[in-house]
């Protein structure tokens, strides 16, 4: 059977699991962690870093460092979530050619789905070294409030990274698969998740292998970061107020800022306090050196953060009144993302709930666990198991007047369709142009333009006389198609909206190109490195008998001559080491593999006689 994996691409971390033998596992990358930073960097020498080692060196190369770039993937220049962003991170934010976002790092830019994709690529090679054969396609999950556009570029991040994207599903459904995975029960659960960038909340209904979302509802742009940003904008003022310098413009002072807010968040969620010590934390430009040594206590990182928490918490209370669904018949909680270890979350959900969270499910691993058990269950005929999703955000057209006529609701369960019938608004009006839009504003401009098309050859009449139907239908991979028809004449236009990542096909195609020519020298030095490993290990074999053997032969010339060609050898492996040359490494390993087998032949006939 092929190697299909979840991956769940996390705003500050990810992972990438698959189901061995009927188990989800999460697949440990290279330093044997189960996580791997989304962060993605750019070094001196103009190699790629991804994950842990682009975390180590974010400090000292703060600008060309990437970190949350899902918070960025899909959205518009115009968005006011970037220009959030653009004012607490140290990497440089452009416009895009096509109204998208793109980022600099070395004076070459990026866009957003390349930025994915770089650290896609990463888990896809992680899970390859595991298995031991190619990884060609993935089940990715994205926040379950993702819009099309966002749920598109993560496609597009996927294809980059040579991955056939066979499903994109929701976080928390996801999350709430791999809870209800392989138990024979039939529960009512509520899917909190927050996490380092966005937070979801899910109601679903679990039982005899149908996994049912009865309603979603989230913030795309709300998660660890906004909690650690409180925390470095604090202690930016504390620094202030004692020393008089504002720090906000040297970079390298704001990320060991913003790497200290993280980690005392962090560890206030198993201490009551924590001390926070940066020394030479800013230069002046006269050489005075000021430090920073500030306490921060669990309830003062509260106090910062308290609204951040109770925006979560009237999302669920929107989300179970829209599901029409009470309290009380939530018979499960479940914790997902990193956030939720902080004990003010805990409180304030089961407080909410009157339930206390379960226990036993694993944050940081769930989603990620669950989106593998889609990749097996769409590969595996066999398995019994049906997954019910529903779209987070309503779908209609712009009517006269600019107002929002929406055909599905959010929350309807997919695959569906909706029709309306619309009449004509002017005098021998012949043409109708149809604006899809995504959204849940009643003002059409404040909701997302999908798509546009023009119905023409309408009967001249008076208005509201020649009627249009409208229709629309999305499929089980939330694929959107409208479709105008004129009732008197049969007449009908149609479209499949196609959500933008922001690139063009072209873009797209060349992005493929350049990532599958990454990829084949990542393999090749990979190779080498082995390879390399191999005659280190043979070197030191040789120059261990080399004393031995050369005292036992350096009496004749032949003995002479042959330790000669040995040293020979040796040279010639220390020089090719240094190279990058895999034919000519292996060509003197070969070299070096008779050598050996000379020596360990004439040391181990002397020992015989």
């Amino acid at each position: 059977m092929e190697n299909v994996v979840g991956i769940d691409l996390g705003t500050s971390n990810s992972v990438v699991a698959i189901v061995e033998d009927g188990v989800p596992t999460v697949i440990p990358n290279k330093g044997g962690y189960k996580t791997t930073p989304s962060m993605v960097a750019i070094s001196e020498s103009g190699k790629r870093l991804v994950g842990h080692i682009a975390k180590r060196q974010a400090v000292t190369n703060s600008v060309n460092t990437v970190y949350a770039a899902k918070r960025l993937i899909g959205r518009k220049w115009e968005s006011p979530a970037i220009r959030a962003v653009q004012q607490s991170c140290p990497y440089s934010i452009v416009e895009g050619p096509h109204g998208d976002v793109r980022i600099v790092l070395r004076e070459q830019v990026y866009s957003i789905p390349e930025i994915g994709a770089f650290i896609l690529q990463e888990l896809k090679m992680v899970a390859e070294q595991y298995l031991g054969g190619a990884v060609d396609k993935a089940v990715i999950t994205v926040p379950a409030y993702f819009n099309d556009n966002q749920r598109q570029a993560t496609k597009d991040a996927g294809r980059i990274a040579g991955l056939d994207v066979i499903r994109i599903i929701n976080e928390p459904t996801a999350a709430a698969l791999a809870y209800g995975f392989g138990k024979d029960f039939e529960r009512r659960v509520a899917v909190y998740d927050l996490g380092g960038g966005t937070f979801d909340v899910s109601i679903l209904d679990i039982g005899n292998g149908v996994f049912e979302v009865v309603s979603t509802a989230g913030d795309t742009f709300l998660g660890g970061e906004d909690f650690d940003i409180r925390v470095m904008n604090w202690l930016i003022q504390v620094f202030q107020e004692r020393t008089g310098v504002d720090v906000r413009d040297d970079r390298m002072s704001l990320q060991r800022l913003r790497d200290a807010a993280e980690k005392a968040r962090c560890e206030l969620s198993t201490v009551r306090e924590t001390l926070i010590d940066l020394p030479f934390l800013y230069t002046t430009a006269s050489g005075e050196t000021h430090h920073l040594q500030e306490n921060l206590s669990r309830d003062q990182l509260e106090d910062l953060t308290r609204d951040l928490v109770d925006r979560t918490i009237s999302i669920c209370e929107r989300t179970l009144t829209e599901a029409k669904v009470e309290r009380g018949e939530i018979d499960d909680v479940i914790l997902v993302g990193g956030m939720t270890r902080m004990p003010l979350v805990q409180r304030s959900v089961a407080e909410f709930f009157n339930l206390e969270p379960c226990k036993g499910v694993h944050p940081d691993e769930v989603v990620g666990l669950g989106a593998s058990i889609q990749a097996s269950a769409l590969i595996d005929d066999s398995q019994d198991m049906l997954l019910l999703d529903v779209t987070p955000h309503s779908l209609g057209i712009m009517v006269h007047g600019g107002s929002f006529h929406r055909l599905i609701t959010q929350n309807t369960t997919v695959p569906t369709s909706a029709a309306h019938i619309f009449t004509t608004v002017r005098e021998n009006q012949t043409s109708v142009k149809i604006l899809v839009l995504q959204g849940e504003s009643d003002d059409a401009t404040k909701n997302e333009l999908l798509g546009e098309f023009i119905l023409e050859g309408l009967r001249k009449a008076p208005k509201g006389q020649v009627e249009v139907k409208v229709t629309f239908s999305i499929s089980a991979d939330g694929i959107v198609s409208v479709a105008a028809q004129d009732l008197e004449t049969g007449r009908e236009q149609s479209i499949t909206v196609t959500a933008t990542s922001g690139l063009t096909e072209e873009e797209l195609q060349r992005l493929v190109e350049q990532s599958q020519g990454y990829m084949v020298e990542v393999r090749a030095s990979e190779e080498f490195e082995r390879e390399r490993q191999k005659i280190e290990g043979l070197v030191s074999e040789v120059r261990e008998l080399f004393p031995q053997v050369e005292g036992i032969m350096s009496g004749t010339s032949f003995g002479r001559d042959a330790i000669a060609k040995a040293e020979a050898v040796l040279d010639r492996a220390e020089t090719e080491m240094k190279g990058n040359d895999l034919r000519a490494l292996s060509d003197v390993g070969e070299s070096l593999e008779r050598t050996l087998n000379m020596f360990r032949g004439v040391v181990t006939k002397t020992n015989l006689s």
